[in-house]
C-alpha cells in the first residue's frame, strides 16, 4: 500500500495591486489577478463603466487607497 503524499499548501488569495503590469495604479490587475480574469476584460469593463452614472471614479480611488502594494500584501 502506498503512502498519500503531502499536498502542498495553496497560497492563500489576497487583493493586492501588483508590482508588475501595472497601467494606472495597478487597482484593475489587482482585481483581475484575485478574480482569475484577464486584466485588459477588467480594464475595459472599468472604462466602460464611467458612462454609466455612478460613483465608478470614487470607488476606483477607494481601491487605489485601501489595496496593499504587492510588496506590502506579502511582507513578513
Amino acid at each position: 500500500m502506498s503512502t498519500p503524499q503531502a499536498v502542498p499548501a495553496a497560497r492563500p488569495r489576497k487583493l493586492y495591486r501588483p508590482s508588475q503590469g501595472r497601467v494606472f495604479g495597478g487597482v484593475c490587475a489587482g482585481i483581475a489577478d484575485y478574480l482569475g480574469w484577464d486584466r485588459t476584460l477588467v480594464r475595459v469593463l472599468t472604462v466602460a463603466s464611467v458612462f454609466i452614472p455612478g460613483p465608478q471614479v470614487l470607488a476606483y480611488i477607494v481601491f487605489w487607497i485601501l489595496m496593499p502594494d504587492e510588496r506590502k500584501a506579502f511582507a513578513a
